[in-house]
């Protein structure tokens, strides 16, 4: 069992280990009630967003078919016993007022929300939240992609003494 510093980062080269890494995260939301139940994803298109989020939700509804809700702006996983996971893909939000169409604000408090493009939507963001920037780091090595994650806004998770257990 390894330890955890918020913040961290970790480095995949395949999109088998992104999504492992989703997984990861997933099980210490899960297992960490005092953990924000809302994660921000950041990065360009393409770069595994989406991959990190079927890794996640492989954990709370498994078997479910992940897509991105590029279209659709919301996908929901569930399965009995387990917290609800809402998927946004925020690309396409230019408004606050398209954010009160879908009622973004009534998923807030009844699971745990991962948000695509979240860097869209600064205004819309709950006062504590995970942050993963998932950047690919070498043009010659299109798989490599490097995942950092930072808590936001709350100075408990921040800490130097914060230690988790990352299994």
């Amino acid at each position: 069992m390894s330890k955890l510093v918020f913040p961290f980062a970790v480095t995949t080269d395949r999109v088998e280990q992104t999504e492992a890494f989703g997984a990861r995260l997933a099980r210490l939301v899960l297992d960490d009630a005092s953990l924000p139940r809302y994660v921000a994803l950041a990065g360009n298109l393409g770069v595994g967003k989406t991959a990190f989020v079927r890794g996640f939700a492989s954990v709370i509804a498994p078997g479910v078919a992940v897509r991105s809700p590029t279209f659709a702006l919301v996908n929901e996983y569930r399965a009995a016993g387990m917290p609800p996971v809402f998927h946004f893909d925020m690309y396409r939000i230019t408004s606050e007022d398209d954010l009160y169409s879908i009622g973004y604000d009534d998923y807030l408090d009844r699971g745990i929300c991962l948000v695509e493009w979240s860097e869209n939507v600064p205004y819309a963001m709950p006062d504590e939240f995970l942050r993963v920037l998932i950047e690919k780091t070498d043009p010659s090595e299109p798989d490599t992609r490097r995942i950092t994650v930072t808590s936001e806004h709350s100075s408990r998770l921040q800490g130097e003494n914060d230690v988790y257990s990352f299994t």
